[in-house]
């Protein structure tokens, strides 16, 4: 049997840090393309602003429904270390950090719903996929450097 409620201050908090983290994901993804250079820059600079734009595409989406489930839409961004590295195995690495971050959000949002809401649960496994998809192409980019 399927318990249809769910704990709505903890879904609404665990939307605010997925709020945050996009937003901040927007940040970083932007200073990257900004930051890059070297004979790899134009591919590279195109993927990082591909990143932000889906990061501010993926704080819309749960920003739309956290608002819908009542809650009130943080007007914070997760904290972003600079580390004033600008090279392209540290930028690699610290977008998969993000990325990896990323994903234990969606987890932590995924364990209070499941079997709770299919529509969160299908939002919370979908972009665990997407993720850890880009994850997988950080990961081969980070290779060379190995």
């Amino acid at each position: 049997m399927t318990d249809h409620t769910f704990d709505e201050p903890k879904v609404i908090d665990a939307f605010n840090r997925i709020l945050e983290a996009e937003l901040s994901g927007v940040v970083r993804y932007t200073h990257y393309s900004l930051m890059i250079t070297g004979p790899h820059r134009i591919p590279l600079v195109e993927f990082m602003k591909a990143q932000a734009t889906e990061s501010l595409l993926h704080a819309q989406q749960a920003g739309e429904i956290l608002t819908g489930l009542g809650g009130h839409p943080s007007m914070k961004i997760a904290n972003i270390e600079e580390t004033h590295e600008h090279g392209i195995e540290q930028i690699l690495r610290e977008s998969l950090d993000h990325e990896l971050r990323a994903v234990e959000l969606y987890r932590g949002l995924l364990e209070v719903v499941e079997n709770r809401s299919v529509f969160l649960e299908e939002f919370a496994r979908g972009l665990i996929a997407t993720e850890e998809e880009h994850q997988l192409e950080l990961r081969k980019m980070l290779r060379d450097y190995a």
